[in-house]
């Protein structure tokens, strides 16, 4: 018994000794630091690698509401693809188009990429929000070092919210019958 307390007060002033040693060294280095001897550390996170095909493109999934987008990015003159026809044909809103296109006005890269997508499901809206949430993900396959501007903006980030579903002995989702005293 005296041998296990006689190794635990060895093993606790061995750690209390490295603690002393530690804060000793972060004392000198923040010293240093202060006296203009060396550059502050910068801390980043390590690239994520470059995701490609075999074609040389990063493909990515988008999804928004029922909508589902498989998109490919490679680089190009800034033709966008969708279902074997031009994004101005298919999104004929300026509004659905301005949404596809924002991912490429936040990172600078416009006119830089070609991208072509197959989308399925859901309406207009969701449909340009799954491009969108596609196009995201593969610029940030195929340049890692985008990652960070397009996270900022939130455009990697799949937007959950979806239809409610309509319960039984209600009109709708949430609206009940009209009421009827008599």
């Amino acid at each position: 018994m005296s041998d296990n307390r006689q190794s635990l007060s060895d093993l606790g002033a061995a750690l209390q000794q490295q603690r002393e040693g530690a804060v000793e060294q972060a004392d000198a280095s923040a010293e240093a630091y202060l006296a203009g001897e060396v550059e502050a550390p910068v801390q980043r996170a390590p690239l994520r690698p470059q995701e490609l095909d075999k074609y040389g493109r990063a493909y990515a999934t988008g999804r928004r509401k029922d909508a589902v987008a498989r998109v490919w990015l490679k680089p190009g003159s800034g033709k966008i693809t969708i279902n074997g026809r031009d994004q101005e044909i298919y999104f004929a809103r300026p509004t659905l188009r301005l949404v596809i296109n924002q991912v490429f006005g936040i990172t600078e890269r416009e006119g830089q990429y070609d991208v072509v997508c197959t989308v399925k499901g859901g309406g207009l809206s969701g449909q340009a929000g799954a491009v969108k949430h596609g196009i995201s993900q593969a610029i940030t396959k195929y340049e890692p070092a985008l990652r960070a501007p397009v996270k900022a903006a939130g455009f990697l980030t799949r937007d959950s919210r979806v239809v409610e579903r309509k319960k039984y002995g209600r009109a709708k989702a949430r609206r009940s019958f009209q009421f009827s005293k008599r």
